[in-house]
């Protein structure tokens, strides 16, 4: 090949600097974060693995990418309940610990079996 082929192959392969349309700015990477973020966006896909036409194991992906907010109107706020991410939800699981185990005390001072001992009781 000469070097006039390959200088015309290497050019051919770059991508062609176009000018943007008329009347429409090129998007930055912060307006279109911005945009993502206020309308949401949402990626699925599937990914199954099979042997001899036999599946073997299916993985289901679903994201979702959008602002605290937008998830809130949607109605997603499951950060808000997680023990692992909210301070509020520690105090909730701590004191749904101790009304257990106050529960547990008041049925023992008033002689009730434990939900686990009437259960063995009826299975005989």
């Amino acid at each position: 090949m000469s070097t006039d082929e390959l200088s015309l192959l290497s050019s051919a392969s770059l991508p062609a600097q176009r000018a943007p349309a008329s009347g429409v700015a090129p998007s930055s990477l912060a307006d279109i974060l911005e945009r993502v973020l206020d309308k949401g966006i949402v990626i699925a896909g599937d990914i199954q693995i099979n042997l001899l036409d036999i599946e073997l194991l299916t993985i289901k992906l679903r994201l979702l990418i959008a602002s605290v907010d937008r998830a809130r109107e949607m109605g997603i706020n499951w950060w808000e309940n997680d023990a692992s991410l909210s301070s509020g939800a520690r105090a909730l699981e701590e004191e749904n610990r101790s009304l257990r185990e106050r529960l547990e005390r008041l049925e023992q001072a008033a002689g009730l079996p434990s939900p686990s001992e009437s259960g063995k009781g009826r299975s005989q």
